[in-house]
């Protein structure tokens, strides 16, 4: 016990020193910004790796408050356990999706999971590391907040999952919708690319803005603070929230809306004639089973990511709030918890996947 209470004791002690930086620079922001000089910014959605809500500045010194300290560590925690579940969780469905041979037939769903399972997995190796507080010094240390400890990688599979997910919903669209179209223009090719343009995209949109407002400064690492103006930090996380939330959900109205007018459609003219064969019904029920899939992830996603984002318009608006507090936590581990239970999702409604897992489970049982 008196060795916990003494690492607890250090772990307070370096948090409420790191404290003081992080004051310092917005005091000296907020001073910039009066005279129109360019300084450091206010936080942005990648918050840094060190920060605590409840600061207090006496005579120059800083003390950080023992329960924002203790709310970050559980934070924390939390992260990397349900990190561990969504990395074996999304193994498992894509597994389940090779073995039920459903890979070749929905390969941007099998992309959508081997994203979630990137993601998954940067957010334990990340979260560890933080955990860590490692002191970067050197080469080493700046590659490790550029990369890791920036949460980088995270984003990388956390935007591209989005982009993937806007991907499959236009897919869908055009198959059931514009059938004919979609089976002669809707190569193999054009879906591999579309495959290779949610990586990209992650990649693209994350790393410049992580190496070019991130520092090392006494061995923290400062994610994304280090913009020019708050305008500049204003006008990159609008830009974000527009296209990778309210643009996407737009899109997930407009052609599930469509997909299932067309569907409802398609179902009274088949009940009109004599109706269809055994395996054109199994077709039609597997297709259904996607879409009603696919449906329910992106409603998940709509739900899982309005927190983080409301926060975030908030904290634009209103610049004296402070970024970091429960509310922010809450709302990034709910952003968090989609990717790494989306597979439960598909395990719940995908019928193929179901079905594998199930066989899995029954010969864990009988073997």
């Amino acid at each position: 016990m008196m060795h916990a209470s003494i690492l607890n004791s250090l772990y307070c002690d370096q948090q409420s020193n790191r404290q003081t930086s992080i004051v310092l620079q917005r005091t000296i922001y907020k001073r910039d910004m009066t005279e129109d000089i360019p300084a450091v910014s206010h936080l942005s959605v990648a918050v840094t790796t060190e920060e605590s809500s409840n600061v207090q500045i006496t005579d120059g010194k800083s003390m950080a408050s023992s329960s924002s300290v203790d709310l970050e560590l559980y934070f924390r925690w939390a992260v990397v356990v349900i990190g561990v579940v969504g990395t074996a969780a999304n193994a498992v469905v894509l597994y389940a999706l090779f073995a039920s041979k459903q890979h070749k037939k929905h390969l941007l769903i099998v992309n959508q999971n081997a994203l979630d399972l990137f993601s998954s997995f940067f957010v334990v190796i990340t979260y560890s590391l933080k955990l860590c507080n490692l002191h970067l010094t050197g080469v080493v240390g700046y590659w490790l907040c550029m990369l890791l400890l920036s949460e980088n990688f995270i984003w990388w599979g956390i935007t591209g999952s989005i982009t993937n997910l806007a991907a499959i919903t236009v897919d869908r669209y055009l198959i059931v919708v514009h059938h004919t179209w979609s089976k002669k223009y809707l190569r193999p090719w054009v879906i591999h690319l579309a495959m290779a343009v949610c990586w990209l995209t992650g990649i693209v949109v994350t790393t410049p803005i992580v190496f070019v407002a991130s520092r090392v400064i006494d061995g923290v690492c400062y994610t994304s603070m280090f913009f020019n103006s708050n305008l500049e930090l204003v006008a990159s996380m609008t830009w974000y929230i527009m296209f990778f939330y309210v643009i996407t959900i737009a899109i997930f109205i407009f052609c599930y809306g469509r997909i299932l007018i067309t569907v409802r459609h398609q179902a009274r003219v088949m009940a009109s004639h004599s109706g269809p064969s055994t395996s054109q019904s199994q077709s039609n029920q597997i297709k259904f089973s996607v879409i009603k899939t696919m449906i329910i992830v992106c409603a998940f996603f709509a739900v899982a990511w309005l927190p983080i984002h409301v926060y975030n318009v908030q904290f634009m608006i209103n610049v004296d709030v402070t970024f970091v507090d429960g509310r922010y936590y809450a709302s990034l581990f709910i952003a968090f918890f989609y990717s790494c239970t989306n597979p439960f999702i598909y395990v719940a409604n995908f019928d193929p996947v179901k079905k594998i897992l199930k066989d899995i489970i029954s010969c864990k049982n009988y073997g």
